[in-house]
């Protein structure tokens, strides 16, 4: 394939899609674990096209969705200082902390700036030695090289202006909570492709070995996403729980080693707290002792601020796969992405705001 569109070719789609109900002998239940995939699946309505043969459940795949409340809370107030040129990209802006947002604090005369790279904000540190600039690095692994390099760079170049509000988290230890968890329903992962094109997938077949769940490692156009579905049930079909890679024009078994390289530099492995879900161990990267001059935390002072969720938000019930985001009882309601009560519901990768731009009407759809 050279072309996009053959990624989306409606009758090779068809055909996956019968494959997968004739090959299905009763209804499986499967986790996609990364946003972008959830935004695929229920814009094109992959999961009610399957429906009686597969489920299809959304999980904690999108890094902006599961930063915490209270790290938010500290970019906020950061933000606001008048020294500071807070630096982040744009998904941020809009993701509301206890009482505001980083698009309030720039309203409020913050200096906020949107950038398409951590190196952007270090050049922005170099250009202006007389501010302090900050850069929310929030992602999975798959941002990890790009905001590692940048605090590496920072430091061969002794930019002592420059400094980072990590947020990074890792994906198989949110995999080994769901699983491990009394009430998992998970009975195959779709591992997410970016992700795996920089690790690999060596991490997660200790995951299937344990737990006995098919792992598939896909793409994210439609395609993609219906094969790894088909391989996914052709082995709960046949007993089989092994990592099987349907994004093989991307992914490799032992991944990006320089990207690794780099990540393991800079960054170690620290407990991290995700939103609506709670403290997971050895979830998160945080920056390593002789990196932490460019630490913002530490910098600021921020470490000890604490936050409480809005008991109406239903974020943590989503992220795990307990609910589907139109079943919250604020969904198109009392959270819209005009005023979301949580990040999924702003999130370009967010089940919430994937649902209530492609999907919003399906309950009542069902209903009549």
């Amino acid at each position: 394939m050279k072309y996009l569109s053959e990624y989306r070719d409606p009758k090779i789609a068809r055909s996956l899609a019968d494959q997968i109900r004739s090959t299905a002998s009763r209804r499986w239940v499967l986790m996609e674990v990364c946003g972008g995939q959830t935004h695929t699946i229920v814009k094109q309505g992959i999961d009610e096209l399957l429906h009686d043969a597969v489920e299809m459940i959304h999980g904690p795949g999108c890094p902006v969705c599961v930063t915490p409340l209270e790290q938010i809370d500290r970019a906020l107030h950061i933000a606001a200082r008048p020294d500071v040129v807070f630096t982040s990209f744009g998904d941020m802006l809009r993701v509301p902390g206890s009482e505001s947002d980083l698009f309030q604090v720039r309203a409020n005369g913050g200096d906020v700036r949107i950038v398409y790279s951590p190196l952007d904000a270090l050049e922005i540190a170099r250009r202006h030695p007389d501010k302090e600039v900050v850069f929310f690095a929030v992602g999975f692994e798959t941002t990890a090289p790009a905001n590692a390099m940048a605090v590496w760079r920072a430091k061969q170049l002794d930019v002592s202006n420059f400094s980072v509000l990590v947020s990074h988290v890792t994906v198989p230890p949110a995999m080994t909570a769901l699983l491990a968890s009394p009430d998992n329903r998970v009975q195959a992962f779709l591992a997410a492709g970016h992700v795996c094109t920089v690790m690999g997938w060596t991490e997660y077949e200790p995951l299937a070995a344990t737990y006995r769940v098919p792992i598939v490692v896909t793409g994210f156009e439609p395609l993609d996403l219906l094969e790894g579905i088909l391989m996914a049930v052709n082995q709960l079909e046949k007993g089989r729980h092994e990592v099987e890679n349907q994004y093989v024009r991307s992914v490799r078994r032992e991944g990006n080693r320089p990207a690794q390289d780099v990540i393991g530099k800079v960054f170690r492995l620290v407990d991290r707290q995700w939103r609506g879900i709670g403290m997971i161990p050895s979830s998160g990267l945080g920056l390593r002792e002789e990196y932490a001059a460019f630490d913002a935390e530490l910098k600021f002072g921020v470490s000890v601020v604490t936050a409480t969720e809005p008991e109406e938000c239903h974020a943590g019930d989503v992220l795990r796969g307990k609910m589907k985001p139109h079943e919250c009882p604020a969904f198109g309601t009392l959270c819209t992405p005009e005023r979301p009560l949580g990040a999924p519901m702003v999130s370009s990768e967010g089940a919430c705001a994937a649902y209530f731009n492609y999907g919003r009407f399906r309950s009542a759809a069902a209903k009549a």
